[in-house]
């Protein structure tokens, strides 16, 4: 059952419909990525020693555009209510949606940023460094996503909100995702682990209170 709903949460994260729109936060993270040189100029110095931080906000402000499609289509359609009639408590569906939701947002954004590393003049080992930190910090960003999500589903503006809520929650991850790039950052990328453990870890339970809060 589990398997399924993995499978078919994947899907409709992937595919088109009201959900659709998976390459969105890629492009739009190659889109600032792009237009960052064209603001700071030619600068390659500059951008070497800047560019990992762009990389990481622009991850960030690519993680708010699938918000309104993670939890609130779900909840309109009685879908939380069907699984948990079937046994399936909220927390699992949520974490089942975690895991879909950084399947395929984090893995996407991954695979697009040798292209920014290209476009912001990063070196080998800048890229390496970068990619090893998004894989560390990116299931908590998804993790704080689902559960904003949850948190701000049928709330009217609740995607607007959403957008507010998560860029404060997920400073940490920034601070120590970019920091591990500069010098003596040796331990960033340990730290952006720990801290994406903890939102993984408590973000199904706080995304399904929100969700049985919501049904009441």
């Amino acid at each position: 059952m589990i398997r399924a709903i993995l499978i078919r949460d994947i899907a409709l994260l992937l595919g088109g419909g009201r959900r659709g729109g998976a390459i969105l936060p890629v492009l739009f993270f190659l889109a600032v990525a792009m237009l960052y040189p064209f603001g700071v100029g030619p600068d390659a110095q500059l951008l070497a020693r800047t560019g990992g931080g762009v990389v990481w906000v622009a991850a960030l402000l690519a993680a708010i555009l699938p918000l309104d499609r993670l939890i609130e289509p779900d909840l309109e359609a009685g879908v939380f209510d069907q699984l948990a009639l079937r046994g399936l408590a909220e927390e699992w569906t949520c974490a089942i949606r975690i895991v879909a939701h950084w399947l395929t947002f984090a893995i996407p954004l991954m695979l697009a940023t040798p292209i920014a590393a290209v476009l912001l003049g990063l070196s080998g080992e800048q890229l390496l460094i970068l990619e090893l930190g998004l894989l560390a910090g990116t299931p908590g960003l998804a993790a704080l996503g689902v559960a904003v999500a949850a948190v701000t589903a049928g709330l009217r503006g609740g995607a607007a909100l959403a957008g507010l809520l998560i860029l404060p929650l997920a400073v940490p991850l920034l601070i120590f995702g970019a920091g591990s790039l500069l010098p003596g950052g040796d331990g960033g990328i340990a730290l952006t682990a720990a801290a994406s453990l903890v939102l993984v870890a408590l973000a199904p339970f706080a995304a399904g209170a929100s969700i049985r809060a919501a049904r009441e």
